[in-house]
């Protein structure tokens, strides 16, 4: 049985999100897997997602362009490393498709990404860790906005699959 991977970093590399959410797990993670819906709500607004790729395996691809209000675009690729239907997701942009290096982020930011789901009443414990190679890194993602911009999304991903539900 692999570790626990959900606790933050003993040396405060990780940047940790959490929330209950009224949607079933199932509904948060079709909404995470599937490409047609990750463009309608995984960039904070005024950003939006303009195209969406996803090999939803181990070692699969994880690609997605986002497009600023100025019309600037920003392609991230990563790889999946982990995948628990309607349970765990864990992907990072360190590596590209099959686990091969990656060359490097637009932005200059590597992170590894775990996003828990876990049932919890009528909803779901939604819980979501960025972890970071340097504290340098950590603060430099604080600072553009981590927890705002997640809130935001996560705001835009329920709305979504609330339409959906109903």
């Amino acid at each position: 049985m692999p570790a626990d991977t959900t606790a933050p970093d003993s040396e405060q590399l990780d940047l940790v999100f959490e929330r209950l959410v009224a949607l079933p797990p199932e509904a948060i993670w079709r909404a995470w897997t599937t490409p047609t819906l990750i463009t309608q709500w995984f960039t904070p607004a005024p950003r939006e997602t303009i195209a969406c790729e996803i090999d939803l395996r181990p070692g699969g691809r994880f690609y997605s362009v986002m497009r600023s209000p100025e019309g600037q675009t920003f392609p991230n690729e990563g790889c999946y490393l982990l995948v628990e239907p309607s349970k765990r997701l864990v992907w990072t942009n360190a590596l590209g498709p099959d686990f091969r290096p990656a060359t490097g982020s637009p932005d200059g930011l590597i992170i590894t990404v775990e996003i828990t789901l876990t049932a919890e009443g009528n909803g779901t414990r939604y819980h979501a860790v960025a972890r970071h190679a340097t504290e340098a890194a950590r603060q430099a993602h604080a600072a553009m906005g981590f927890q705002e911009g997640w809130g935001k999304a996560l705001d835009q991903l329920i709305a979504l699959m609330t339409r959906q539900q109903g």
